[in-house]
Order: structure tokens, then sequence, then C-alpha cells
């Protein structure tokens, strides 16, 4: 045993967590997944407020009205490859 591994620690005797490359991409794409997630839930929710707002004037109302369905859209999107990618991930 060489002098300097009695000094060496461990990444995990310091607090430093470590993760394998499977368990880093995982968490990678929970993130882009959130995100995603709550962006598209924001331009709902303004979407929605702009629908309000607009009054009488069709042209606003059918432009908030198509950012919520492309949100919506976006949403199971997001869903799809949620689920996809865990089926894919828990498989290999």
């Amino acid at each position: 045993m060489n002098i300097l591994d009695k000094f060496a620690l461990a990444a995990s005797d310091i607090g430093i967590p470590s993760q394998t490359g499977d368990q880093l991409v995982t968490n990678i794409l929970n993130l882009f997944y959130f995100v995603a997630g709550v962006v598209a839930v924001i331009v709902i929710i303004i979407s929605g407020f702009n629908m309000t707002v607009s009054g009488n004037n069709p042209a606003n109302v059918a432009k908030a009205r198509n950012a919520i369905l492309y949100a919506v859209i976006g949403l199971v999107v997001i869903l799809l490859a949620f689920t996809i990618t865990h089926f894919v991930t828990g498989r290999f």
C-alpha cells in the first residue's frame, strides 16, 4: 500500500454524491421535462389571461386560443416523451 493511499478520500467520504451515467442522463431528462412542463403551464395561464382581456378583438382571441392549443399539445408531447424514456431506461 502506498503512503498516499492512507490520505486519499473517496467522494462519498466528503459528501460528494456519485452517480452512474444512466442516473445522470435520467436526472437531466427529468429536469428538462419539468422545465418544459412549467413553461407550458405558464403559457396556458398567460394565454388564458390574454383571452379574457382581449375583449371583442377576434384576432387576439384567436391568437390566445392557438397558444393554449399549442401549449396543451406540448404538454402531451412532454408526457409521451417522459413515458417513453422511462420505459426504455427501465428496460436496459
